[in-house]
This record gives structure tokens, C-alpha cells and sequence, in this order.
């Protein structure tokens, strides 16, 4: 049905900045509400930032608003974290995920969201 694809995460310093990319594709002509989540060491799941079917809408956790902003290029397929000013505590494998089943504009549960990505890894340095 879909399949999500993460890159862009690495290893850089306090202060510095990445862009993560989900890819969705599959065989179906939606598109759906996103929602990246992340797992640091030690940590649970987190909810980072969601978005909604047409990137209107778009909701943050509070221990990144200000410095995330989640976008998406349905022309693409893509969904995108822009991270800002990392901090060591921002340190995790990022995962996203898409609502197929539902159609909430966006959500911060991760049980609403139907389809994951494998993640990829951000560390930060300080």
C-alpha cells in the first residue's frame, strides 16, 4: 500500500541544522496527515511534529516549537523536519509515520498513524 523512506539524519554539533526527508510512495493516488516521531537513548517514543493531507495545518511538541518546522511537497512525495538549532537532547532515531485509516487533520498519538518508516539517526554533540 505505502512505504516510507527516511534520510538526512547524521552526526553534527550543538547549534547546527538538518533537514529530514520522508519519501511516501505506494500504489494509491492520497496523501495523507504525517507525523514525525523520535526515540532518544533511554527515552520512549516522542512526538515531534505532525502535519496535515495538505500542509496547511501543522502541530509541534513543545521541546521543539521555535526551532522545527515540518513541511511537505505532495508534487513529491515528501515530508520534511527542518531541525534548527540541535541541541544534545534532540539526539534520537526519527521516525515518520502516515495516517491511512483515519482522517484527523493531525494527531500526536502514535497509535492513529497506520504506516512507519524504519527512522533514521540524528545525534548532536555538544
Amino acid at each position: 500500500q505505502v512505504q516510507l523512506v527516511e534520510s538526512g539524519g547524521g552526526l553534527v554539533q550543538a547549534g547546527d541544522s538538518l533537514r529530514l526527508s520522508c519519501v511516501y510512495s505506494g500504489r494509491t493516488f492520497s496523501t495523507y496527515a504525517m507525523g514525525w516521531f523520535r526515540r532518544g537513548p533511554g527515552k520512549g517514543r516522542e512526538f515531534v511534529a505532525a502535519i496535515s493531507r495538505g500542509g496547511t495545518t501543522t502541530r509541534y511538541a513543545d521541546s521543539v516549537e521555535g526551532r522545527f518546522a515540518i513541511s511537505r511537497d505532495n508534487a513529491k512525495g515528501t515530508v520534511y523536519l527542518q531541525m534548527d538549532t540541535l541541541k544534545p537532547e534532540d539526539t534520537a532515531v526519527y521516525v515518520c509515520a502516515a495516517m491511512i485509516a483515519r482522517s484527523y487533520v493531525t494527531s500526536v498519538q502514535a497509535p492513529e498513524y497506520d504506516v512507519w518508516g524504519r527512522g533514521t539517526q540524528v545525534t548532536v554533540s555538544s
